[in-house]
């Protein structure tokens, strides 16, 4: 079975209205997302993710190399019944409500009324806005219009779901209950490629990232392969309070404490992408 998403040697130029090629947004970049793993793209700004992600959904096409989304070039319409697609600021016809909004996108999709009915209450359910159904979206605020957005992605149940800073916007609490919801259809089967400078997000919710930078692949992996510390080890023991970690060492030897773990250090994604970025901007 073919990967969901597989991009070789994909570059792409942008020109000038004199026809010249000026900007190389993306540089010979090659990645793979596996079936059914939530993939995280990370880089800083004008790294080339957006014109990936819009690559991706055929908005725009390669100057060179090939792209395949579930077995398909991008510009193959047919496809786009089996994905959904958040971008980073989602725009609405903000006269209508919830409702009428899914239930236009799901007419679109070619949904029959009894199960674009129950869809569309399932997702108003699970992304809080079950109260509001009723309510213009010009009346909601940024965190709600970002749950519309999701839910709006997810009105024809797809199977490969494009993520472009979902949680923007949204509280803590609001972050953490997308964040579970995204694992949930994860469990589900569904394959997520997840683009966010929320790192702490990306490394909670992510089984492999890509680091990209000036339109290049610069480091892709496990997020286990990618944080791990060389030579250097956590360990956890039992016993040890605030006022003896001076002596750890000596209680681990002499004072008889059950270890309880011992792991390889882990950074944070934050780290390693900051060391990363500046590794990259010294070369």
């Amino acid at each position: 079975m073919c990967n969901p998403i597989t991009v070789h040697g994909v570059s792409k130029f942008y020109k000038n209205v004199m026809g010249e090629r000026r900007f190389k947004a993306l540089d010979g970049l090659s990645l793979e997302v596996k079936k059914g793993e939530v993939f995280g793209l990370l880089g800083p700004n004008g790294s080339g993710k957006t014109t990936l992600i819009r690559l991706l959904l055929g908005l725009i096409f390669p100057t060179s190399g090939r792209i395949s989304v579930l077995g398909k070039d991008p510009r193959y319409v047919g496809y786009k019944k089996k994905i959904g697609y958040l971008p980073e600021h989602p725009y609405f016809y903000d006269f209508l409500n919830p409702f009428e909004l899914l239930d236009f996108y799901g007419s679109l999709f070619g949904m029959d009324p009894r199960t674009k009915k129950k869809r569309i209450f399932f997702l108003l359910e699970k992304l809080g806005l079950k109260d509001s159904y009723k309510t213009q979206i010009r009346n909601f605020s940024k965190g709600m219009l970002q749950r519309m957005g999701l839910a709006a992605s997810l009105i024809n149940d797809p199977e490969l779901l494009f993520l472009d800073e979902p949680t923007l916007g949204l509280d803590p609490i609001g972050t953490l209950e997308i964040q579970d919801f995204l694992r949930e259809l994860n469990k589900e089967g569904k394959t997520i490629f997840l683009s966010s400078h929320l790192l702490a997000q990306v490394q909670g919710s992510c089984h492999r990232v890509a680091v990209i930078y000036k339109g290049r692949l610069i480091k892709t992996g496990s997020l286990d392969e990618l944080l791990t510390v060389d030579d250097e080890t956590d360990i956890v023991v039992r016993g040890a309070g605030r006022d003896r970690r001076e002596r750890i060492k000596e209680l681990l030897r002499q004072g008889g404490m059950e270890v309880v773990g011992i792991s390889e250090r882990k950074a944070s994604l934050k780290d390693l992408f900051i060391k990363i970025i500046n590794e990259e901007n010294k070369g």
